[in-house]
């Protein structure tokens, strides 16, 4: 499959996740981002809405990313792996962290990611049909939000938050967005 461009005209994906997508991020304000996201349908968690909430939303600033999509095995954790085992296996394969802003523009461009198998919206560990954006982590807290992911359950589609802890295990199928370094 040939590379190809998400921008703001695009609401679909289109792609097995296996070759690279570029994803045009930023532009919006958080007002026209939540917005946004409103207007698609998409309903968020409070971690998700936390996240926003960090200063990081304030910038603007326009970027195109090149997204792939990996699982913990496919990035050599055959046995699962930490968020920083995870991150650092990443690294290794020409692969790197998203901007934090990822999770809601990629949610807004993938307009017909699969249903997940099942509807169990939080059950303390990672979930069916879920893909995890890999960012940078905006506050070491334990309670504050680690990251984004996006799912579709019942047809409805999430942009949801995650908490964990740097001891947390990611079975080897759970699914990772990573940044292609070029």
């Amino acid at each position: 499959m040939d590379d190809h461009r998400l921008g703001s005209s695009e609401t679909s994906m289109g792609y097995a996740g296996r070759d690279p997508v570029e994803l045009e991020i930023g532009g919006l304000s958080r007002t026209q981002l939540f917005e946004a996201l409103r207007v698609s349908g998409v309903s968020l968690n409070a971690h998700a809405e936390a996240l926003m909430a960090h200063p990081i939303f304030d910038d603007g600033a326009r970027e195109t990313v090149r997204i792939v999509d990996r699982t913990v095995a496919e990035l050599g954790l055959t046995d699962g792996g930490t968020m920083p085992q995870v991150f650092a296996a990443a690294e290794e394969y020409g692969l790197g962290l998203c901007p934090v802003v990822t999770g809601p523009y990629l949610r807004l461009a993938w307009g017909k990611q699969t249903n997940s198998s099942t509807s169990v919206m939080s059950a303390g560990h990672s979930p069916a049909g879920a893909l995890n954006v890999a960012s940078p982590v905006l506050n070491d807290d334990i309670e504050f939000p680690k990251g984004f992911y996006l799912r579709v359950v019942d047809g409805q589609p999430w942009l949801r938050g995650f908490r964990c802890d740097d001891l947390y295990v990611f079975s080897p199928d759970v699914r990772f967005a990573l940044r292609q370094i070029i």
